[in-house]
């Protein structure tokens, strides 16, 4: 049985004789009384701040769920945008790669170009070459037959061949 403050003053002793002083008994039991009193208003009190604190216990463990799910949230979003740079960026070398491929392609295929114009203008270097020795050969021949003529020929007869 719970005693309250209440029941300890209204509690009475039967008196026998040479008992405990009854003044005594009474000022042992109001001063227990208003300890009891004390101890139950400071009980209350700590409940109401075991409920508070409760209640912010629990406000600060939905705060810190609620914070550990947006950490988790930006941290896949991060690994999430890591994964795509890294896709990307492969994806950029793989094209720079095939860039590089083809200029590298298109230069072999200039330099092949102009290996076969090189040997062209070689080819015709060389025919212009024989043309011209073959036009130089012909004309100095024709200039032997000319001095050949001329020696061959009589100095009056050529006077002749200029008055005509």
């Amino acid at each position: 049985m719970e005693l309250s403050s209440v029941d300890v003053q209204h509690k009475r002793f039967r008196t026998r004789w040479r008992g405990f002083d009854p003044q005594e008994v009474e000022s042992f039991v109001q001063q227990l009384a208003e300890e009891m009193q004390s101890a139950k208003t400071e009980s209350a009190t700590l409940r109401i701040t075991l409920q508070e604190m409760e209640k912010e216990l629990k406000d600060y463990k939905e705060r810190e769920k609620s914070i550990r799910n947006v950490l988790l949230n930006v941290q896949k979003t991060a690994e999430q945008m890591k994964t795509n740079a890294e896709k990307e960026a492969r994806l950029i070398v793989a094209e720079a790669e095939l860039k590089a491929e083809k200029i590298l392609q298109s230069a072999h295929q200039r330099l092949g170009q102009l290996h076969e114009d090189i040997g062209e203008l070689k080819r015709h270097r060389i025919q212009l070459v024989s043309k011209l020795r073959y036009t130089i050969e012909t004309y100095r021949q024709l200039l032997d037959m000319d001095n050949e003529e001329e020696k061959d020929t009589e100095p009056g007869s050529k006077v002749k061949v200029l008055n005509r």
